[in-house]
């Protein structure tokens, strides 16, 4: 964003910052990277359901903080539209292309970027080649996986399941379902994760992962492949080469939440022995643990991001045309309207917000289920005996904009 002066009479028209707080709440910097719980219920208790905040960049945006306003935005897309070319503060030149917001809210040839007729062509291609990719192996590939990662760290008797298994399998995973070689998908763990995590290498690293499947599409029109790459290839909706490109980012995009979804659920399972030992005894359902988790603690805490089409209420503020939405799963999850009691069990209900929700809800959500499932499996049945190696509380978690992720988590076992 250009230098601007953000308060008072000069602000741009709509910018949330004209609408009443002198000292906004950053989603980025020192108190979002620890607190961003502790941000979202202040933000709460001064807004109600929805609130403004800054950006990186210190970008004006509304926060959707109530579980009942996000499903209306989510459920609207008339409304409140996902094509960021409306986007005011884009349109009007205060964004510049080197933003790491660019990555995840600047408009793209890809399903996710728009609404109507292009979402629907783009979206029914994606939902073929990703049914086409789960009855083709997910979890026969995430089984070989889990056992190669394991393999690297069985005979030491400890590890970091962070850094050493939840980081790398689901990509992994995905990487060879898209037709990428398993050393391209090892260097994708880390662009993936620096898109995520914004900074001045957002950019840099959204740049890496275009031009690894631009080449891997150039090759697949002369060498076609069983591989979801080629699928989108020869799709009937005939998606040209950036349409391909983009989708293959979005498809390995989602695998890199789901590597944060799988530090979560392990991190709960090894935090509580009777999930452990359930788990261990089969009377407990890994299904019901992931359930757990993401109402709990979300894989992407901030979804981003909507654009209002025109002027219109929310959450008793005024909303105007052009103006940026970002949507709290993970406030909305915890919403004292729909959960007063957190600590009332979920077990059962699936109307958490974490994949979103109307057209845009993720379309590969049962493709990460089946990869928690096997990793979460193979793990306790290839290292009995295995603890945490650290007390609970020692456990960190650092958090962008866009989601908080596990530092760590140390585990030990008998060798």
């Amino acid at each position: 964003m250009k230098e601007q002066t953000l308060n008072g009479p000069d602000a741009p028209r709509g910018c949330p910052v004209a609408h009443g707080s002198a000292e906004l709440a950053r989603l980025y910097g020192r108190e979002a990277a620890t607190d961003p719980l502790g941000i979202y219920e202040r933000l709460r208790k001064e807004h109600g359901s929805v609130a403004p905040v800054l950006l990186e960049g210190d970008i004006p945006a509304w926060l959707v903080l109530g579980y009942r306003e996000s499903r209306r935005v989510l459920d609207n897309p008339r409304q409140f539209a996902r094509d960021a070319r409306i986007w005011r503060d884009w349109r009007e030149g205060r964004i510049e292309e080197t933003s790491p917001l660019i990555p995840m809210l600047g408009w793209r040839p890809d399903c996710v970027s728009q609404d109507g007729e292009p979402h629907r062509r783009l979206r029914a291609a994606v939902n073929d080649v990703l049914q086409a990719a789960a009855g083709r192996g997910i979890r026969r590939h995430a089984t070989h996986f889990a056992n190669k990662q394991i393999d690297g760290f069985a005979d030491n008797g400890r590890a970091d399941l962070v850094a050493d298994y939840a980081d790398h399998l689901p990509m992994l995973v995905m990487s060879r379902i898209l037709g990428l070689a398993e050393a391209e998908g090892r260097r994708l763990v880390e662009s993936c994760a620096q898109v995520l995590k914004g900074g001045e290498d957002a950019v840099v690293h959204d740049g890496k992962i275009r031009e690894i499947f631009g080449e891997l599409a150039e090759r697949r029109r002369s060498e076609p492949g069983s591989d979801l790459t080629t699928g989108l290839l020869e799709h009937h909706a005939a998606l040209d080469h950036d349409e391909v490109v983009h989708h293959l980012r979005v498809v390995l995009i989602a695998a890199s939440v789901t590597t944060n979804l799988l530090a979560r659920v392990l991190q709960l399972v090894l935090t509580d022995a009777s999930r452990l030992s359930g788990l261990i005894s089969g009377q407990l359902n890994i299904s019901g643990v992931v359930e757990e988790v993401m109402w709990n603690s979300p894989p992407l805490a901030v979804l981003p991001g909507r654009f209002a089409a025109s002027d219109v209420e929310l959450g008793g503020h005024r909303i105007e045309e052009g103006d940026l939405l970002v949507l709290g799963l993970a406030p909305g999850n915890l919403d004292p309207e729909v959960r007063p009691d957190p600590g009332v069990s979920v077990h059962g209900n699936q109307s958490h917000l974490a994949f979103g929700a109307g057209p845009h809800e993720c379309p590969g959500q049962s493709i990460g289920q089946s990869m928690i499932e096997v990793a979460v499996d193979v793990l306790l049945h290839r290292l009995p005996g295995l603890r945490l190696a650290v007390p609970a509380d020692e456990l960190t978690s650092t958090a962008s904009t866009w989601e908080s992720r596990l530092n760590r988590l140390p585990v030990e076992f008998p060798v």
